[in-house]
């Protein structure tokens, strides 16, 4: 697929440095760097700036928010890589900050509107959900917002050892922790999925799951299970949630999706059926849809169906599925 690396936190060619990662002098020369700037993260939300929210927010690393200790779910900053002109990139979290009289209480929504503004930060500096603002930034600041919030999402979730339980420690510039107590050694986890654009002639596959904005459908989607191939999950998933069964299948574009921790694989599947047979458990509701139904719900102008959220790969697939551009 030609298009493939144009989803969003698709590859914006950042270097990510890792010959760095375990070089202690050179990190702290580019901890001091008067040009390295620090993104920071809280309670799982970026800091982004501008009227229509659509700048990555960031600080520099003597801002009292990093030299005083981030305060997070991480005990150091983490180094993401050096930006084009080579200025270092770190990554922070400070969720301790308890955003006193604010409104916090759609955080973990499907849908969170709100908007907190720390009060050592400049006007118009505030942090939202990446899934509501994730279409709007440009590639590079997509990339670093992903990986920042990937990352800093496994340590939270990581921070005692797998082998022995002891509690382990950020190594590696924060792509490792290491035990202390048994030496174990610990990466960052990507859980794989796959998404399929699965068609029947000129109609597509799309399904919903309870609790989802009335009218919102989306392509299936699932996790790849161990020892499975992306092209038997595709068929699985499908099965599974509808009961249609898929003949060829062939993969299409990747995105890292950082909610908490997964790349989904796309994959285009063709039907060898209609029929489908719901399971309850996995999806509410699945149905057939027509490319022209398609094309006026991502008008705005279908009376009941909404498309894939803007920045999902399935809304990706779908807008090339409709311009004939999947090859």
């Amino acid at each position: 697929m030609k298009n493939a690396e144009q989803v969003t936190f698709g590859g914006s060619g950042f270097d990510r440095a890792a010959h760095l990662r375990g070089d202690a002098d050179k990190l702290a020369g580019a901890t001091r760097d008067p040009a390295a700037r620090c993104v920071l993260l809280w309670r799982g939300k970026v800091l982004v700036q501008g009227e229509a929210l659509d700048q990555l927010g960031s600080i520099p690393m003597t801002h009292t928010l990093i030299s005083n200790g981030p305060g997070g779910v991480v005990e150091a900053p983490i180094f993401l890589g050096c930006a084009d002109e080579g200025a270092p990139v770190f990554a922070a979290d400070i969720s301790n900050w308890a955003a006193e009289g604010m409104d916090i209480s759609s955080l973990g929504e499907f849908v969170d509107g709100s908007e907190q503004q720390h009060p050592d930060l400049p006007e118009g500096y505030v942090f939202v959900e990446l899934r509501r603002i994730m279409a709007r930034l440009s590639a590079r600041d997509a990339e670093l917002a992903a990986t920042a919030k990937a990352v800093v999402g496994w340590h939270e979730t990581h921070r005692f050892c797998a082998k022995c339980g002891a509690a382990s420690e950020l190594s590696q510039a924060g792509w490792q922790r290491s035990c202390p107590s048994c030496g174990g050694q610990h990466f960052p986890r990507t859980d794989p999925v796959v998404i399929m654009l699965i068609t029947h002639g000129e109609s597509v596959l799309m399904g919903r799951s309870p609790g989802w904005p009335e009218g919102m459908f989306s392509l299936l989607a699932g996790f790849v299970e161990p020892g499975e191939t992306l092209e038997a999950a595709v068929r699985r998933e499908v099965m599974e949630e509808a009961g249609v069964p898929v003949g060829a299948v062939s993969y299409l574009s990747s995105q890292p999706w950082p909610f908490p921790a997964s790349l989904m694989f796309g994959c285009a599947g063709e039907a060898l059926s209609r029929d489908i047979v719901i399971d309850p458990v996995e999806i509410e509701e699945a149905m057939w849809v027509s490319k022209t139904e398609m094309m006026q719900a991502f008008a705005g102008e279908h009376p009941s169906l909404l498309p894939a959220r803007k920045g999902a790969i399935a809304h990706f697939l779908l807008q090339n599925w409709l311009a004939d551009t999947l090859d």
